[in-house]
């Protein structure tokens, strides 16, 4: 496929190939496959079960997001979350988000680029409230040093990102300034479709004019990302290893910051690595915090997968329709 021969997608494995790397540096793998055998897989089925509840509330986040462009069920919006999701597993540069934005469209009609907005805006709140994790691990567990310098640059880019979706929302006026700033650089035959897209762009960001809409957004990231904690707590107890939620709380944080960064499909590399580190950090054997977070990143991955795959299934979605979503992009400033 054209975005795997693309140099995002190079940069992906690369990065990915990195973060292997720093894995498996002291690893006994020989240990890692013990810790495998004795694990206690019965605690999976109840860890994926709360782990669906959380992508049922980013599905009612997404409604609640939506509100001003057009209302939709939840039911109808959980597959299309689904399918997204399962685009992020299978494709790198978390092309799933654009996959999303592109079934939504197709199904309920809204623009690409306001349904990107949206989607920009969950991001930036699951960041935030991750940040807010850290924050509040801090007194109950001591950060290691390779920790600081990230989270400092993690909050500094998360929250300019807010005060600059803040600023399209409330004060658009001030992005249209900006924009005829730049506007003499861009061809001639491309401004009216780049200010249609800005404008969709700044339409999809109407949630953020409420103070309501944003406490609501803000709380619903904080549930979402709680209950997806105690599918790691949950699925600990099929290993021989105990910390404190808070540790956990922790470890979701950093692992999901890491994700951010590109990757291979399924955030190889990014995920493990840092799951693993943070665990050993907090007194966990190598390879116990190893087996624990491949099944854990195993049991994030497959399940959501299948269903999206089934959902594809379901709502007629082809290959055909992912290539588009991924590679013309161009396709953001239509419907």
């Amino acid at each position: 496929m054209a975005i795997r021969r693309s140099w995002q997608g190079i940069l992906g494995l690369a990065i990915s190939a990195v973060f292997l790397v720093w894995a498996l540096s002291g690893l006994s793998l020989g240990h890692v496959w013990q810790e495998l055998r004795q694990a206690r897989y019965w605690y999976l089925a109840p860890a994926v079960l709360v782990y669906f509840g959380a992508v049922w509330a980013r599905t009612w986040r997404w409604q609640w997001l939506l509100r001003p462009l057009a209302r939709i069920r939840a039911s109808q919006l959980f597959p299309v979350v689904v399918i997204g999701y399962m685009g992020n597993n299978v494709y790198p540069i978390r092309a799933g988000e654009l996959i999303r934005a592109y079934v939504l469209r197709r199904n309920a009609g809204v623009s690409i680029a306001a349904s990107l907005a949206t989607i920009v805006v969950e991001r930036v709140f699951d960041g935030l409230v991750m940040l807010l994790f850290v924050f509040v691990a801090l007194p109950f567990a001591v950060l290691p040093g390779w920790l600081h310098y990230t989270i400092l640059a993690a909050t500094a880019l998360f929250g300019a990102a807010l005060l600059g979706l803040m600023v399209a929302a409330l004060r658009p006026s001030v992005i249209q300034f900006l924009y005829a700033l730049v506007r003499p650089a861009i061809p001639s035959r491309l401004r009216p479709r780049v200010e249609r897209l800005l404008e969709l762009f700044i339409e999809g960001l109407g949630s953020l004019c409420s103070p309501r809409d944003v406490a609501m957004l803000f709380l619903t990231s904080v549930v979402i990302w709680l209950t997806e904690t105690t599918k790691y707590w949950i699925l600990m107890h099929g290993f021989p290893f105990r910390v404190s939620f808070f540790v956990l709380m922790l470890m979701t944080a950093i692992v999901n910051l890491a994700t951010t960064i590109p990757s291979a499909p399924g955030y190889a590399g990014t995920f493990d690595a840092p799951g693993i580190k943070t665990l050993v950090t907090f007194g966990v054997a190598e390879s116990t915090a190893a087996g624990y977070t491949l099944v854990l990143h195993a049991a994030l991955w497959l399940p959501i997968t299948l269903l999206g795959f089934y959902y594809m299934w379901r709502e007629s979605v082809s290959w055909v329709d992912f290539r588009t979503a991924t590679v013309q992009k161009g396709a953001t400033g239509t419907g």
